[in-house]
């Protein structure tokens, strides 16, 4: 296992269960307990986790700060890449609709969609930029970009206009990408605009499939624009805690962990 890959292993697990010991990590990854050190010493200077004495405790501060899509695209991406590929099992019938979220877990989605025999039968509604540019280039006709304001970090159209033209929608299936999820607070997100889309998304859809890699579990940020109650499914990694993943399902959430 890569140093990069345990450590996020590492900072889901300390999210969820609240403190890591040094001891049971260094057995569980069968590395050193020195090793296990390092991976806490980086996890606590990127304000993952803080060091305690023995092991690590979680962050309780609500995270505020965004990364550009190129950074985030580079994050945990063979564990996305798996995770797009486990969503195509809940591409609706053809000529179904969906609403497709900005992110870069749902560009991976995006690109098995633009790929797929069925993808010129399906209707798309996106609110990500670089999607909508990647489907039509693909000879998707069926897309449509929701107008609006491009957040420059996420690439995500947002506002007033994006908001009153998904009012009026309906979609089969909406697939949306979280910066983090909690049992008590649900999905949240940095920006309050990118939240009310994602919300008003939600809302509209009969459907609701979460794209969340291990690392987003057991995160907190400011703004939440679903309780778990509103979560259909949920397609995580291998890394995820077996813990959180139980805890969804006893609410009654679809969970598939995509190898």
């Amino acid at each position: 296992m890569y140093a990069e890959e345990r450590r996020r292993q590492i900072a889901s697990l300390t999210a969820v269960e609240g403190r890591v010991n040094v001891t049971e990590l260094a057995e569980r990854f069968e590395v050193t307990a020195e090793t296990i050190r390092r991976d806490l010493a980086v996890l606590d200077s990127e304000g993952t986790v803080h060091r305690v004495h023995g092991g690590a405790v979680a962050s309780q501060n609500f995270q505020t700060a965004e990364l550009a899509v190129d950074v985030r695209a580079k994050s945990a991406s063979s564990a996305k890449s798996a995770i797009a590929r486990a969503a195509v099992d809940y591409l609706p019938d053809p000529q179904g609709g969906m609403f497709l979220d900005a992110g870069t877990t749902l560009a991976a989605l995006a690109d098995l969609i633009s790929a797929h025999p069925m993808g010129p039968r399906w209707s798309i509604v996106t609110n990500c930029l670089p999607i909508a540019l990647k489907m039509a280039s693909a000879g998707l006709d069926e897309v449509q970009l929701l107008g609006g304001s491009v957040r420059s970090i996420t690439q995500a159209v947002v506002g007033d206009t994006a908001l009153r033209t998904l009012a009026l929608m309906r979609a089969d299936v909406a697939f949306i990408g979280t910066n983090a999820l909690t049992l008590d607070h649900g999905l949240s997100t940095a920006d309050s605009q990118e939240a009310a889309v994602k919300r008003s998304m939600i809302i509209n859809a009969r459907k609701v499939v979460v794209l969340c890699d291990a690392t987003k579990m057991g995160c907190d940020y400011m703004v939440s624009f679903a309780s778990i109650d509103d979560i259909d499914v949920v397609i995580t990694d291998s890394a995820a805690p077996q813990s959180f993943v139980d805890a969804l399902r006893e609410r009654n959430i679809e969970v598939v962990i995509a190898q």
